[in-house]
């Protein structure tokens, strides 16, 4: 074993490369996620206005998580991932599971993000299959993340740039045309009184409501994304509170003026579910060509989110090798201190996953099916962040005293929180299409099971063979 720990002492580090600027902009970039330009359409034709109630009740419980995570990682700087607080206040078992389903479940995300972007690409041209831009938007995002960490932020500053505009931009034409009570093609006048509609807000009852809640669940996937770059980020005492800290007002921003805006142009009724509602705001207005501009807007939002899926997903085996949990070879770092053997496993895996364009040809419904498993991993994940934010409190009461970024309401928003998470679980088992990734989830965590015991069984052995061949 001491030979383990030597050579990765040889290896070079990651390096904290990132600017303020480029994670205030990646948090901002992870709270405006493909679920929000894609998904959002099917969470409307399912649970009408009241989908901005479901955006600010998930919105409030990731807010809570975050600020968890953002306590814990600012008790010790040396921790480099979730895994690593849940490997110190959970065990290893936890840091296994943990780190292996995050690892999971922004890869799901990624192969999600490459189907959405077939479909977005399909747009303007219509007869070519869907997955061949998904493949070569993966192959893109690879030869990116090759080069250096500054340039993956670089290029995630310039994506969630393009985010902020399109929602920014969406949100001030709605707010002409509601002005203006504009009528369009379909005979639609827009107007505030569509949020207001009795038959609006809850066309499904309260069935299509807590449907809603899994779609949304993914929207929010990759606001954590934050406490991996921290990792690689100057001053992360100073810039992970900022990026947290700023996560309400960009949920009510990003989600709900800008769906608020989509209802009352539109009216709920006329968003299709299987359309992004942001390009279908403008053709329902009879804009087609300042439709084509968004959808190139949306198809570069959701490379934006793989490219963070792919940067996140490489970190997390790399820090997965570091603790022994995953094969050594992916604890090789380039010269340019990226985690190559990572990057190059995870995105071939990505690729074999878009395979799933060939079985489910239909956009919207290979979507769905791979942003429910995502979906289900995500809530593993959270519900590790705070499990492991209890077992601080408990362990380290003095950390906690010490710190300057408290959690508000401690312990018992925790417990409240993961209530929650446990409730919109359950909730998954609602519809067919979310039920089936929901029964077969619980085969992956088996899987860890036997992995893990299989991993630390070898530890065992090879530890007993050392101890006897010095004895």
């Amino acid at each position: 074993m001491k030979s383990t720990s030597s050579d990765r002492v040889e290896q070079p580090a990651l390096q904290r490369t990132l600017s303020n600027r480029h994670i205030q902009l990646m948090a901002m970039g992870g709270a405006i996620g493909t679920g929000l330009f894609m998904g959002s359409g099917k969470i409307i034709a399912l649970s009408g206005t009241s989908i901005i109630l479901i955006y600010m009740i998930i919105g409030m419980f990731v807010f809570f998580v975050m600020r968890a995570m953002g306590e814990l990682l600012l008790s010790n700087l040396n921790f480099k991932s979730f895994a690593d607080f849940a490997g110190t206040y959970l065990g290893p078992r936890a840091a296994f599971f943990l780190g292996w389903s995050y690892w999971l479940s922004w890869s799901v995300a990624v192969i999600g993000d490459a189907v959405v972007v077939g479909g977005f690409f399909q747009y303007w041209f219509p007869g070519v299959p869907a997955w061949i831009p998904a493949i070569g938007m993966l192959m893109t995002l690879f030869a990116l993340n090759v080069l250096t960490v500054r340039l993956f932020g670089e290029v995630e500053f310039w994506f969630a740039i393009s985010k902020i505009i399109a929602v920014v931009t969406l949100i001030g034409v709605s707010l002409v045309l509601i002005a203006s009570s504009f009528v369009s093609p379909n005979g639609v006048t827009a107007s505030l009184g569509h949020l207001l509609d009795k038959q609006a807000t809850f066309p499904n009852g309260l069935f299509g409501f807590f449907a809603g809640f899994q779609m949304a669940i993914f929207s929010f996937a990759g606001t954590e994304l934050i406490g991996i770059a921290a990792a690689e980020t100057r001053s992360p005492e100073k810039t992970l509170p900022k990026a947290i800290n700023s996560i309400p007002l960009r949920i009510i921003l990003f989600y709900v003026l800008a769906l608020a805006c989509i209802i009352a142009v539109t009216s709920w009724h006329q968003v299709s579910p299987n359309k992004s509602p942001f390009v279908e705001l403008f053709l329902v207005a009879g804009f087609p060509a300042a439709a084509g501009i968004v959808n190139f807007v949306v198809l570069t939002s959701a490379a934006s989110s793989a490219n963070s899926g792919v940067f996140s997903s490489s970190r997390m085996l790399f820090g997965l090798a570091n603790q022994d949990n995953a094969p050594g070879i992916f604890r090789r770092l380039s010269s340019s201190s990226v985690p190559l053997a990572s990057l190059a496993f995870t995105t071939l895996l990505m690729l074999v996953g878009v395979l799933l364009l060939f079985i489910v040809p239909e956009v919207m419904t290979a979507f769905t099916i791979v942003s429910t498993v995502s979906a289900i991993l995500v809530i593993f994940t959270w519900s590790t962040i705070l499990a492991s934010y209890i077992a601080y409190r408990r362990s380290r009461p003095d950390l906690h005293a010490q710190s300057a970024y408290k959690m508000p309401g401690g312990v018992p928003m925790a417990w409240f929180s993961l209530a929650f998470l446990g409730f919109v679980l359950c909730l998954l088992a609602l519809r067919p299409d979310t039920r089936i990734a929901l029964m077969v989830m619980p085969g992956w965590f088996i899987w860890l099971a036997i992995a893990y015991q299989l991993t630390h069984a070898g530890k065992r052995k090879s530890a007993g063979g050392s101890a006897s061949q010095y004895s």
